[in-house]
């Protein structure tokens, strides 16, 4: 499975059951594990009961957590879909055969670059890593150009960070496959000389940058823009890093169907309304992520990113190397 050096995997936290709702006869019900959080996707889980009579019962918790509870279940598994944050958690439930073939209407509608080339998964939207900054403490034209310049001197005690986050170890375990393990340890070391600020995750290190109490993070696109819809003072601005740079990485959230689903007609249904034009412009203009499905348009605020572009990285590698990335994050001195 070839993907480009700006995709890669994701991880989380914290878990819950919720049933959406339930069908008028009790009889038809999917059940998902979500590696997206409850306030991401249940509005589309209870439009998708509404419009179908399907019932949801759904789980919450990292992708990662989840992706290993799947494989200790295994054919025991209530699932009938997984919906990861990214496709690392799904290559590894693809790798211990747990995954099953999707049909070719609903892997038609998005391009072939993020969806698995088995059809054993398929990306329902993306969303890119950026530099937040506050406009009041350092100008556009000084930000840096690179991700890897957030070592210099300039910077120090300047920059937040979220290294237990998924989105963190997603875009060094795409920098490992771009600069290598040498320079990405040697970068990870120069941010804790630099005083790096560290944060529980995307939403601490935004705030902050809007208080003014760091000059610029490293967070997903979407936060800031969040940020300012719920408080228009808010100071921050996204500073979008060139295609190529390792702090530009694309992320994709996927969808699979367990090979061991009672529920195989339902969990196509599902997927397939992710796909849907009305779940894609809910993530495009309520979400402020990516669409991947055709004819649907980011947010107009939203900055363009081209995952129909996103050539040349094996997900099952990467996925593998997760685990060496935490410890590389660690070893270096950043812990969440």
């Amino acid at each position: 499975m070839q993907f480009s050096k700006r995709v890669l995997i994701g991880l989380g936290v914290a878990m819950a059951l919720v049933v959406s709702a339930c069908s008028s006869d009790g009889d038809k019900t999917v059940t998902v594990y979500s590696g997206r959080t409850e306030e991401l996707i249940q509005p589309i889980l209870d439009d998708f009961t509404e419009e179908t009579g399907i019932a949801v019962v759904a789980r919450f918790a990292d992708s990662a957590d989840l992706a290993l509870l799947l494989a200790e279940e295994g054919d025991r598994s209530p699932a009938d879909v997984f919906l990861s944050q990214s496709p690392g958690a799904v290559e590894f439930l693809d790798a211990e055969g747990l995954l099953s073939t999707l049909p070719n209407d609903i892997l038609d509608l998005v391009p072939p670059t993020v969806q698995d080339s088995e059809g054993h998964w398929v990306g329902f939207s993306g969303r890119q890593r950026v530099l937040v900054y506050n406009p009041n403490l350092v100008d556009a034209a000084d930000l840096p150009a690179s991700v890897l310049d957030l070592t210099d001197a300039r910077w120090d005690g300047q920059v937040g960070l979220a290294p237990a986050n998924g989105s963190f170890q997603d875009f060094v375990t795409a920098m490992r496959g771009q600069i290598g393990d040498e320079q990405t340890a040697q970068w990870l070391e120069g941010l804790v000389a630099n005083n790096a600020q560290s944060y529980p995750g995307n939403s601490a290190i935004v705030a902050a940058v809007g208080r003014g109490e760091i000059a610029m993070g490293l967070v997903n696109h979407y936060y800031n823009y969040r940020a300012v819809e719920e408080d228009p003072n808010h100071a921050g601005l996204n500073h979008q890093l060139a295609a190529d740079d390792p702090g530009s990485v694309l992320i994709v959230t996927s969808a699979a169907k367990l090979a061991a689903s009672e529920h195989g007609e339902e969990a196509d249904q599902l997927i397939k309304f992710l796909l849907s034009e009305s779940a894609q412009t809910f993530f495009a203009n309520e979400t402020y992520e990516y669409p991947l499905a055709a004819g649907v348009a980011p947010a107009p605020a939203i900055p363009p990113a081209d995952f129909a572009d996103v050539s040349g990285i094996n997900f099952g590698e990467l996925g593998s190397q997760l685990s060496a990335t935490r410890d590389m994050i660690i070893d270096a001195g950043l812990e969440g």
